[in-house]
């Protein structure tokens, strides 16, 4: 009788600490999805709107934590470290080969703006004012180096070779009647080459933190047709979180268009 007493005393204690794991693992969760949700952006644009965004977001119960980064790297390693929970500073395109190249478990999870990539100058009034041997910097990461490539094929300075689209690199350059030199720089530090060089190619987040207007600044830029949408990132394990649900909610409000049509305009484009 007593080794069946003790036995039954085991069992519950047993049970009892199951039943209590299984109630920890709930508050563990609830906790999770209550925590703030970590958002990388560069800075400029994004982080201009992502503030505006946390806002409305904290009206409905999301707390978020902005997060500035300097660079176009950093961003998704961090994502992928677990570091922050979301991103938003890139389009489908430079992330599908971030993930071809590096193996990171991310996902597009909405579109947010379109951010044309335009030609700048200093030195030059009109586009059809570039001479010969002119200087021309270009950013040095894939997909925007692309980018830059075919608008500047687009206005006529250069021909690549067919099919290649943002895939093509100053290697694909067929046809360079004027003799341009081009000098490959990140992206983040093409403004501040305007001073040296005759035209360059800069992303509107970076043209914008530097004091330009690409609406009106911009010898030649991407119009709204652009297919290069940027996008909300997370991993994939986090992309059936509650609150990246909100997030997205939040970006595609009424308030946070009219915020970019009116702060910007003109030079970014919501896609929603």
């Amino acid at each position: 009788m007593k080794k069946l007493l003790k036995l039954s005393l085991l069992l519950a204690a047993a049970l009892a600490m199951v039943v209590l794991a299984g109630c920890g693992g709930g508050e563990k969760k609830a906790a999770k999805n209550d925590a703030p949700l970590k958002v990388g952006v560069t800075p400029g644009p994004h982080a201009e709107v992502m503030d505006e965004v946390k806002k409305i977001a904290e009206k409905n119960g999301l707390k978020i934590q902005v997060i500035e980064f300097s660079d176009y790297v950093t961003p998704n390693s961090a994502l992928a470290d677990g570091e922050i929970d979301v991103n938003s500073f890139q389009h489908q395109p430079y992330l599908d080969n971030v993930v071809k190249d590096r193996g990171y478990k991310l996902v597009s999870v909405a579109k947010t703006m379109i951010f044309p990539i335009g030609i700048y100058s200093k030195k030059i009034k009109d586009i059809k004012d570039v001479g010969d041997n002119a200087v021309i910097t270009l950013p040095n990461d894939p997909t925007n180096g692309g980018r830059a490539l075919v608008l500047l094929e687009k206005v006529g300075l250069i021909k690549l070779k067919e099919g290649l689209g943002i895939k093509a690199t100053p290697a694909d350059i067929v046809e360079n009647r004027k003799n341009l030199k081009i000098i490959e720089s990140e992206a983040a530090q093409i403004p501040r080459t305007l001073d040296d060089v005759t035209i360059a190619a800069i992303n509107c987040n970076y043209a914008m933190s530097a004091g330009l207007v690409p609406a009106k600044d911009a010898l030649a830029r991407e119009d709204s047709n652009s297919p290069y949408a940027n996008i909300l990132v997370t991993r994939e394990n986090m992309k059936d979180d509650p609150r990246i649900a909100q997030l997205i909610k939040a970006y595609h409000s009424p308030e946070i268009k009219k915020f970019v049509d009116e702060h910007f305009g003109g030079s970014a484009f919501p896609t929603w």
